[in-house]
Order: structure tokens, then sequence, then C-alpha cells
């Protein structure tokens, strides 16, 4: 028996995979795919993402195969992102499919099993654990299964959890194709009378060409060239002699979220957990982001560090999260209409952006930068990310979240004492003579913390500003760290 099951093995259920593994964690994860996927589908990773996967020490293959982009956009309306507090002040442009193959590296090296040709059909859970059966017959058991299984995800339906939400106002076609004759630079959400299109090159040699029209289109059949070349003339007025289709989609702006996260032993993380429109790239991000917030809970609690109630936390920390993605998305969406009205509003909208406090706060809300947990206390940085500082000692504060454990970032001259019975199970780093002020999403510049007890996924559970002062760390262990074994005498 697996200590987690894991179905499916697209960024989410991956991301997991490796932070379960780097936690020890045994880890199986099921695919129904027999290979990896050859479709290009999301097209880059956010500033928070790349944040999370620095404090593993993953990020670098990442940069390597991205372009940094350092403009996004809000319904098309352009967004600078050059300003934003983060080493990544940009969105890396770097297609799903290589985000998937580098993650299956990573996962491989840390010895997660990934099954594929293993397609989850039925489970069914008990005291002890999740039995998950597949189309072949066979079976396999864990003690945790997480449904990674995107938005038709069969583990969230045959555990009963319900997926409320809106349904389809429109639909939008994509090709990545090649063209004949292709315009002389990127065209990005053109708007014209009939709809907006868009033809932006990738990597050499062929495009991505989407269209989208209000009123939902027909959605029997597969989506043919001819199809998208019909529609494409029909907006754009012409072609771009597109040929040679890798990959054609459609997608709309049907926008459901999952009513829990959890149901005892069966959990949600991604696409089964929340879907939307693709309006700034959100999904894949706010999928790799749940694994971030969703493993090192598992594993404390498999290690029985921690009752089994912290997977509550789960839930009421990433499902606001999901629900304000849904609400961006669809107020991206009834911005994106064509009638006179709209257009109105987007010339509004357009000079408030141009203001930097609506810019910084879109830019925060898209690159989920600005997420905040509702962790209590009472200093303005709890629940909210450290930012990556630079230390004393020449290291980076995200290097020090690499082993993923608890984190006692002491920056004041006199350290803080930590309980005997909580000492082996934090990372206590002595790092007093660190910049005074720190650069953080919202809050802008802001004093330093004298001390701050940071979780294994980067968000602040307890800070001080008064050197030597423990109000609320005692608290602050309890729940998150597990108490460490004294040796004896």
């Amino acid at each position: 028996m697996a200590d987690v099951v894991i179905a499916g093995a697209g960024p989410t259920g991956l991301m997991l995979g490796c932070e379960l593994a780097l936690a020890g964690v045994e880890v199986l994860i099921l695919e129904r795919r027999t290979g990896p996927t050859g479709e290009s589908r999301a097209g880059g990773l956010h500033a928070r993402t790349l944040e999370v996967l620095d404090q593993r020490g993953m990020v670098e293959p990442f940069l390597a195969e991205g372009r940094p982009l350092s403009a996004g956009h809000f319904s098309g309306l352009p967004l600078r992102l050059h300003d934003l507090p983060t080493r990544y002040p940009y969105l890396l442009v770097l297609l799903q499919s290589h985000v998937e193959r580098l993650l299956a590296e990573q996962a491989s090296a840390l010895g997660v099993a990934i099954r594929r040709d293993a397609e989850v059909t039925d489970l069914r859970q008990d005291t002890d654990g999740v039995t998950v059966t597949l189309a072949d017959g066979g079976t396999v058991r864990g003690r945790y299964l997480v449904g990674c299984d995107g938005g038709r995800s069969v583990v969230r339906h045959r555990a009963g959890i319900g997926y409320p939400g809106t349904d389809a106002t429109l639909t939008s076609l994509l090709g990545d194709v090649e063209l004949a004759d292709p315009p002389a630079g990127n065209v990005f959400q053109q708007r014209t009378a009939r709809g907006d299109y868009s033809v932006l090159g990738f990597e050499a040699g062929w495009y991505r060409v989407m269209t989208t029209r209000t009123g939902v289109l027909p959605q029997d059949g597969p989506v043919t060239l001819d199809r998208l070349r019909s529609s494409l003339i029909e907006i754009a007025g012409r072609d771009f002699g597109l040929h040679s289709p890798r990959w054609l989609s459609r997608y709309g702006d049907t926008a459901r979220q999952a009513d829990r996260y959890r149901q005892g032993r069966v959990l949600l993380a991604g696409d089964a957990a929340h879907i939307h429109y693709p309006a700034g790239g959100q999904g894949l991000n706010t999928g790799v982001q749940d694994a971030i917030n969703l493993g090192w809970k598992i594993a404390a609690v498999l290690r029985g560090d921690a009752d089994d109630t912290l997977l509550d936390t789960y839930h009421d920390e990433r499902h606001p999260v999901g629900a304000r993605v849904l609400d961006n998305t669809r107020a991206q969406v009834a911005l994106g209409g064509y009638d006179a009205q709209t257009e109105a509003l987007r010339s509004t909208m357009a000079g408030l952006i141009e203001q930097p406090a609506v810019n910084d706060q879109l830019a925060g809300m898209v690159t989920a930068l600005d997420v905040t947990y509702p962790l209590g206390g009472g200093h303005p940085l709890v629940g909210r990310r450290l930012p990556d500082i630079d230390l004393p000692d020449g290291r980076r504060a995200y290097q020090l979240l690499h082993p993923a454990r608890p984190v006692l970032l002491d920056l004041g001259a006199t350290p803080v004492a930590v309980p005997r019975d909580r000492a082996g199970a934090i990372d206590h780093v002595l790092a007093h003579g660190t910049a005074a002020t720190w650069r953080v999403p919202v809050l802008g510049t802001v004093p330093a913390p004298a001390a701050a007890l940071v979780r294994p996924d980067g968000h602040i559970a307890w800070a001080t500003a008064v050197e030597g002062d423990t109000t609320g760390l005692d608290t602050a262990l309890s729940t998150w760290v597990r108490r460490a074994r004294v040796p004896a005498g």
C-alpha cells in the first residue's frame, strides 16, 4: 500500500508527488495516458509559481528553457510586471508540455513511481485508506488519494463532491499551426465587431492561433482545421495561410469549483478542484500552488507529527484562492464583450490600469503574489509569503526552504529561545544584519520583523517586531510544527 496515491500526472500531480517524496512519503501516481502529453496546452509560469519552484531548488531548469515576458494582461488590457516585489517580475513563457517533462524528471529523481495507462474508474474509502479501481479491473490502495485528474475528475465524482458553478457563455478555438503568411509581429486579442483573435509565435516555425466569439458554438465533434480557418476569416478577415496543425482544441468560460477540497481520505487539487476561463494563464499555476500547500501537510499527518485535522486547513486556505480566481476570470470575460457599453468600460479600465496602484493590484492578483492565508496573529506579515531576502551569510531566504522544513528566521541581535521539544523539528537560522525593510506584495515596503516562523510552503505563521518577544510563538509552533523527540537525561 502506498502512503499516497495521486490520480493524474499533469503539473499538479507531479508537483504534489515531488513535495511528498521530498518529505519521505511513498507516492504512486496513476495516469490514464500512455505517455507524456504532446499537446502544448498552458503557456507560462507566473512569479509565484517560480518562487515555489525556487524554494525547492527546482527553478533553474525551467528558467533555462523559458522566455521571460515582462507584460501580463487583464482581459487583454496590458499589465506591467517588471516592478513586482519578486526575483521573477515576469511571466515565464514555457509550454505545459515542457513543464510536465521537467516536473516528471524531478519526480523521477526523487523516486516517485508513475504508472501510465492506469485509468481510475472508482474508489472506496474506509477508516484506514482508499482502494482505487482501475479500468483494467486491477486495484491499488493508499492511505490517502488525491485527485489531480482534471475538470472531469473521476475522483471528485466518485467521492461525491459537488462541483457547482456557471456554464459557458462563449467558445474559443485554438490551434497550434504553421502559417504561410504570418503577421509581422505577435497579435494578441485583436478585437473586431465579430470577436477577437490572437496569433502568437511560440517555438520556431509554428504559431498559436486563437479565436473567441460570444455565444456558445456547437460543441459536437472534434475541432478541425477548416473550422478554425472559418472562424479566423470571419473575425480577422484572413487566415494567414494556416496549415499543418499540431494541436486543435476548444475552450470556454465554464467556471466551477468543488464545494469541498476534502472528503475523508480523498482530496482534490488543480482542475479537479476548480476550472475557469484561461484568462491570464492562472489554471496551471493555481494547481501547482495547491500542491505546495497540501504536500507538506499530508506528510506531517503520515509521520504522526500532526492530527489529520491539519488537512482541513488545505480547504480553508486554498478554496478561497480558487474562488477568487473564478471571480477574476469571470470579470475578465465580462470585460471582454464587444458592445459599445463594454468598449466604454474597457476604455475606463485602461485609464485606471495606468495608475500604479491599480496595475499592481491586478498584477498581484493574476500572478497570485498577493495571496495571504488567514493564519491569525497580530503582525501584518502573518499569512503572507516570506520575501526572498538576502541573508548575511550569502544565502537567500528561499534556499532555507529547500528541505521543506519549518524555519525560524531570527533577525534580532538577541536570539529567540526555542522550546526544547521543538528545537529539532525546525531550522533555527540566525540572520542578524539583514536589510531593515522588506518589499512585500500589497503591503509595500515594511520594517523587517525581529523574528518570523516560516512554514514549509513559505508562508509566515508567526512574527514579532520586538526582539526577544515570543508572544504567540508556542501557539504557532503547536499548530504547524511537530514536537521533536527529546533525548533522556
